[in-house]
This record gives C-alpha cells, structure tokens and sequence, in this order.
C-alpha cells in the first residue's frame, strides 16, 4: 500500500483552503501546473476524485473531505514530531489563567499537544474571572491569560486571538423568554457579556431584571437549562438543548474578543503563546 507524500498533503491542504490552484501554488511556492500533477498522483493514489473543478472555484468531493480531515491532522503531527527532536529543550514552570468558557473549548487539547511536545514545562492552570487574571498577570502570579475585552472605555491590552458573536440563548421550547420584564442571567458588574447585554436592552427600551448571576458561564448555562432566564453567550457554545433565541424583539450585541495578555517574554512563555494562537485559528478555520 502506498504511504501518502507530506509535500503533496501540502498542496492538497492549501488548494482545500483557497478554492483555487493558483493562489494555492502561491502558498506552497510551486507553479499551478506542478500542484495540479500532485494532485493527479494523489487521486491516483487514494483511488478517488479529490477536486470538483468549474469556471469559478474549486470545490472539494465528499471523499475530498474526509480526505481533507485525515491530511490536516498527519500534517500537523509531522509537525509535532519534527518539533520534538528540533525545538530547544525547555524546562519550567508557566501560570495560565483563562476563564471557563474558553478553558471548555481549546484546553484540552492544546494542553496535550503541548506537553507531548515539552514533557519538562509544567502548566499551572488557574481558571477565574477575566478582571481577577489580569491582576493575576500585573502581580506576577501568572505569565499569561486570556481575557475578555470589550467593554467601553477598558484599557486595551495584549492580543486579540478569538472574535465571536454574542447571542441571546435559551431553552429550546422555554418560557423565559416570553416573559416581561425578560429574566437575564448574567455574571457581576465588570463583565463584557454583562456590559454588552444590559446595553442592547437598553438602547432597545426592553423591561428586563437580573434573574441569576454567577462569575462562570457553567452558572449562565445551568439558569438556562432549568428555565429561569435566557442570557448572553458565545455563539459556539449554543448546544442543544439550548437554542440561538431568534425573537425579534431581542437586539443584536454584537461580537466580543479574547485577548492574550503576558507577563514577561521567555522561551516557554513564547512557545506557549504560539501554541494558543494556533488553538484559536484552528477553532475560528
């Protein structure tokens, strides 16, 4: 059986994620012609048709897909490997403060991936409110940590690595939503979700009261789910059976950002930065 050649996951890969040969050429710094015969041999190889081609874009097949997400992954742990023997050796310790919400989503496997690469550096994970991190950071308690940004007038700090919409959610088939004033459950004063909440309700002159606070979006979701209010939360982590509320009376809030704000610059700190930023491009791809 025939093994399947990085250099030609590349293109494939790249030719995936532009929906054109040429400027996918342009990544890989090959000519279109010469990615276009890769692509022959791969589809040769596999046994399948990769590649959709009409006037205006390239569209991948359905084997093209799954092909897509086997090729992603072999690329990304050669990636790895090669990393492990040619990175320098790092030993140490790193503080990481994130708040919930995002420790959910891109923790767990950025932590893996991570300490498979740098089996010495110890990652002290603190989870807590965004304000309380950034002290955090200032005081030297922690190297770096996510936080929320958003809020009028707040001092902006670090880098911007995440933007999502906010959206107003509830319980599928619920009745808080249909009540007046509209029950909200949101976390203390000081909170971007809260800010950008109570904001739209009010610009929209929508009767509301603070049915439930909790600093943590578990506490936003558990009011949810028991019906006692709906709340601001991050689009991706609407799961059933929870729902986007669609009601028209309800504005629109916008999106909010994540920010990655660090203490002092070191190798390990650097390294780990890099590998966030990763996190959340291969969250937002």
């Amino acid at each position: 059986m025939q093994l399947l050649d990085n250099e030609v996951l590349k293109s494939f890969v790249a030719i995936a994620e532009h929906g054109s040969f040429t400027r996918a050429a342009k990544q890989v710094n090959r000519t279109p012609s010469a990615i276009s015969m890769q692509i022959k041999r791969l589809e040769g190889t596999v046994g399948k048709t990769l590649f959709v081609r009409d006037a205006k874009q390239v569209r991948l097949t359905a084997d093209g897909e799954v092909l897509l997400s086997y090729g992603r992954r072999l690329l990304k742990l050669n990636e790895e490997a090669m990393r492990q023997f040619h990175s320098p050796a790092l030993e140490g310790r790193v503080g990481f403060g994130t708040s919930d919400d995002v420790g959910t989503r891109i923790l767990p496997r950025l932590l893996a991936q991570f300490s498979r690469s740098y089996p010495a550096v110890q990652i002290d994970v603190v989870v807590g409110t965004s304000k309380t991190n950034l002290q955090k950071v200032d005081s030297g308690e922690l190297d770096m940590a996510l936080v929320v940004v958003g809020n009028e007038g707040q001092e902006p700090r670090g880098e911007i690595v995440h933007s999502e919409p906010l959206v107003w959610t509830g319980r599928e088939g619920g009745i808080a939503i249909h009540q007046s004033p509209l029950p909200v459950a949101v976390a203390n004063q000081g909170c971007v979700w809260r800010w950008m909440a109570i904001r739209s309700l009010d610009k929209a002159a929508i009767p509301y009261r603070i049915a439930y606070t909790c600093e943590h979006s578990s506490g936003q979701e558990g009011a949810m789910l028991a019906d006692l209010a709906v709340a601001p939360f991050p689009l991706g982590l609407v799961r059933a059976p929870l729902r986007k509320l669609g009601d028209d009376r309800l504005p629109e809030m916008g999106s909010y950002q994540i920010a990655l704000v660090r203490g002092d610059h070191n190798p390990i700190n650097d390294e780990l930065a890099a590998y966030v930023k990763e996190a959340f491009a291969n969250l937002n791809g």
